[in-house]
């Protein structure tokens, strides 16, 4: 294992802690995101993608039932509207532009709840280049609908077996499936996690949701927000939305973590609220303890680590992170199909759960902006068969 430490760090957090084969790997895909980053063509074609096909921009919705329920103005950025149900293809749709441009012939992806596989399989139809999922054995036989959605669109999906049979387990065969492959291979990475350049690079490709949303709170409501919430896993759509308001202090940050079964109960997802700094999968970042079994009730949440920004975040104090117990974040799925009649993944709940903690301590004229990262479609069988039975 190696690190450069020329490479993109967040404070003490991330860098490139890399086996040799993967370190010209990494050094290559770093070189070619600096240069489209900055081309012209490349994004004029991204942003006519992510209009045309995506649906983007995604609304800024008032969300005024839900204000009067919880106690503060909550607005939604419904990121559930985008095409394939979540915030997903913004990144996918942008590393399977830099895979085709840099002439690679197969995208790889790991995936939990299935939205990213989702997005990847969208993507590798779209350019045609061959696609591979790797998806843990428990997160297919629950999230059954994205299994087939991928596999209609012609990705080949692989079950994992190894280890818990996760989320993390499905990064490590994808892993080692670029280091097999690398030669016509790009490994389409769907969280702010791994070695650089895949943290800055998907947070940069997600950052379209925070300014969006930046433009349009600041037109309908004349000021910026008070604070902003977001489910944090891996942390890709926190990032977005955070990113852009990064430099505005006044804007409070509140992440949700998975808390499983209580923070107490050896059975969360929680690194930030209980856990510890150490290197894993490539990054130098927060995982959960090592006697914990990493849970959550929502499968993209279900990751024992998390993107090293947040970590940063987290240790300099720009963003309180809090844990949202399944209990929790099952009330908010409810309260958000009851009084706004929009069905948010489990995911997104967890975010609700939380604006509902942070909107008892202001007042009702204050804004709360809340990513709805996505929507439920996906776990409407599972909750209906598993916890309203």
């Amino acid at each position: 294992m190696a690190l450069d430490n020329s490479q993109q760090t967040f404070g003490q957090f991330g860098g490139r802690y890399v086996p040799e084969p993967l370190e010209d790997v990494l050094a290559d895909l770093a070189d070619e995101y600096d240069r489209v980053k900055d081309d012209d063509e490349f994004q004029a074609e991204l942003d006519e993608l992510l209009r045309d096909f995506a649906g983007r921009p995604t609304p800024l919705y008032h969300a005024s039932r839900l204000s009067e329920k919880y106690g503060a103005k909550i607005y939604l950025k419904r990121e559930d509207l985008m095409h394939g149900g979540a915030h997903k293809l913004n990144n996918a749709l942008g590393q399977a532009l830099m895979a085709k441009h840099a002439g690679k012939e197969r995208l790889i992806a790991e995936t939990g709840a299935g939205q990213h596989g989702t997005a990847t399989a969208i993507v590798g139809a779209l350019t045609g280049l061959e696609t591979e999922i790797y998806q843990g054995k428990k997160d297919v036989e629950r999230q059954q609908m994205n299994a087939f959605r991928m596999e209609q669109m012609g990705a080949t999906l692989n079950e994992v077996t190894r280890g818990g049979a996760g989320l993390a387990d499905a990064v490590d065969a994808a892993l080692e499936d670029l280091i097999e492959n690398f030669d016509n291979t790009h490994y389409l990475v769907g969280s702010v996690v791994g070695p650089d350049p895949w943290p800055r690079m998907v947070r940069d490709f997600q950052s379209v949701i925070g300014e969006e949303a930046r433009e349009q709170i600041l037109e309908q409501e004349g000021a910026l927000p008070d604070a902003a919430v977001a489910c944090v896993g891996g942390g890709s759509n926190a990032m977005g939305l955070f990113h852009p308001f990064y430099d505005d202090e006044e804007v409070d940050f509140h992440g949700a973590e998975a808390a499983g079964k209580g923070l107490d109960s050896g059975q969360h997802a929680a690194p930030l609220s209980s856990g510890k700094e150490e290197v894993y999968q490539g990054m130098r970042t927060r995982v959960i303890d090592d006697d914990v079994e990493v849970h959550s009730v929502a499968a993209g949440l279900d990751y024992p680590g998390v993107g090293p920004e947040h970590a940063n975040y987290s240790e300099t104090d720009r963003c309180s992170y809090h844990g949202v117990v399944d209990e929790d974040a099952l009330e908010a799925f409810q309260d958000l199909c009851e009084y706004e009649g929009i069905v948010p993944a489990l995911e997104s709940s967890h975010a609700v759960a939380l604006a509902k903690q942070v909107a008892e301590d202001m007042d009702e004229d204050d804004v709360l902006l809340v990513n709805l990262s996505g929507r439920g479609d996906k776990d409407v069988e599972k909750i209906a068969n598993e916890y309203l039975a």
